[in-house]
């Protein structure tokens, strides 16, 4: 196989910006990024493209940067699903053994069984059907069933939806940029996949990642995931909050939070000391770190309140040994984390991507977390290896049908 087969391309499209990630595949788990590309976004709001001429401006900028880093040209791409729209169900399907014993197809009718008692509206598409166990008889907790004797297999899905407009949009705008969308993954699936560890999957974890326009929950137990959900506050809202109480633009307000922003108030001392730009022009004031700390921490509490709140409500409250791991650029705040910890009364740590190669110093950083995780994600479920053509699997051209159709089969990939 030559370089360009083994090239993967994870198109990360934020509401704050839009991150393109170039890596050679080595195989099913590992690879060498060797291309990054970065560009602000502004045709986004929570996660949803509301303008596709910015949107594909923004995007022509990122993979531009990327190809001439990583010498590539880029044709297709994975690209990440996230926002308001995304809903979640768990379904649950069983069916009768003709063998006796549980085979391929077996598992696939029961997936399929499970994806069809979902009641889906005309709106809204499949995005993932996630197995979460098995049951072979009376025996439960089955992840992999494929030779266990019996005579009924059963399984509990996890079925991720989003709204087709939005997921038409999505795809339209990396169309109109000059890429094919290989196939469209959840944001925290392929979050998970760059941050999370095996051990902490199995005890049980909740994966917050925390974005520019909203803030994406999964919970993984027993290794599989078990709820997904989006939190409507990210970044974006901690600098509006800035803007609104010092009276200044948004572009300082956001300069403000990332260089001298604080998660909690004991954390820093009113001796500490900022000039904030005014607006009209009118003179710059001096306001104390320990104010713009007053300012965060409450929509920082609002926030992980709300992950607390979702927790509990899937039932997971107090089996999460692993407790959380939070990522995404937002999380780069001093004292999140900790703030996480007081709020979910879990150990709670900051996590990047791991266990890549190349241009692992670069793309470490919690903001590359859904891009890396895309490229992981893509490999694991989606056969990269046995593709063609720079970006991954070259599939009837990414078209919008194509996609879907890909979403309907996406299932099969997970054996």
């Amino acid at each position: 196989m030559s370089k360009k087969e083994r090239i993967v391309v994870g198109l990360d499209i934020g509401t704050t910006k839009i991150c393109a990630v170039v890596a050679e595949v080595l195989d099913d788990t590992s690879i060498n990024v060797i291309g990054v590309g970065n560009s602000p976004s502004r045709g986004l709001r929570k996660g949803v493209v509301v303008n596709i001429e910015s949107t594909v401006e923004s995007i022509k900028k990122a993979v531009e940067e990327a190809e001439l880093m990583a010498a590539v040209q880029i044709n297709s791409v994975y690209t990440g699903i996230a926002g308001s729209h995304i809903a979640s169900e768990s379904t649950h399907g069983v069916v009768a053994l003709k063998k006796r014993e549980v085979l391929n197809g077996d598992v696939n009718r029961v997936i399929e069984t499970a994806r069809c008692g979902a009641v889906i509206p005309a709106d809204r598409r499949v995005l993932h059907v996630l197995p979460r166990e098995f049951i072979v008889d009376d025996l439960e907790g089955i992840r992999d069933p494929i030779g266990i004797a019996g005579s009924r297999l059963e399984v509990d899905v996890h079925i991720v939806t989003g709204a087709v407009t939005s997921a038409q949009n999505l795809v339209r705008c990396v169309n109109r940029a000059g890429l094919d969308v290989a196939d469209i993954v959840l944001q925290p699936l392929a979050s998970s996949a760059a941050v999370l560890s095996p051990e902490e999957q199995d005890l049980g974890v909740v994966m917050i990642d925390l974005g520019g326009g909203t803030s994406d929950v999964a919970i993984y137990v027993d290794g599989s995931i078990r709820h997904s959900a989006v939190i409507p506050i990210g970044g974006n809202h901690l600098t509006r909050d800035l803007t609104v109480v010092l009276h200044t633009s948004h572009a300082d307000a956001e300069k403000i939070k990332i260089l001298h922003g604080v998660s909690l108030s004991e954390q820093v001392s009113d001796e500490e000391s900022i000039a904030v730009p005014s607006v009209g022009g009118r003179p710059p004031r001096l306001v104390s770190r320990s104010r713009i700390a007053e300012i965060l921490e409450p929509r920082v509490e609002e926030m992980f309140d709300l992950v607390r709140r979702e927790i509990r409500r899937a039932g997971y409250d107090g089996m999460l040994v692993a407790g959380g791991v939070i990522t995404g650029g937002t999380s780069l705040l001093p004292g999140m984390a900790e703030a996480a910890e007081r709020i979910l009364d879990l150990p709670v740590r900051s996590g990047g991507p791991t266990g890549i190669g190349g241009l692992r110093d670069v793309v470490s950083n919690p903001m590359y977390a859904t891009g890396v995780g895309l490229i992981l994600h893509a490999i694991s479920h989606e056969h990269v290896l046995q593709g063609v053509g720079v970006g991954g699997i070259s599939m009837g051209g990414g078209r919008w049908s194509s996609v879907l159709d890909r979403m309907k089969d996406r299932v099969m990939s997970f054996f």
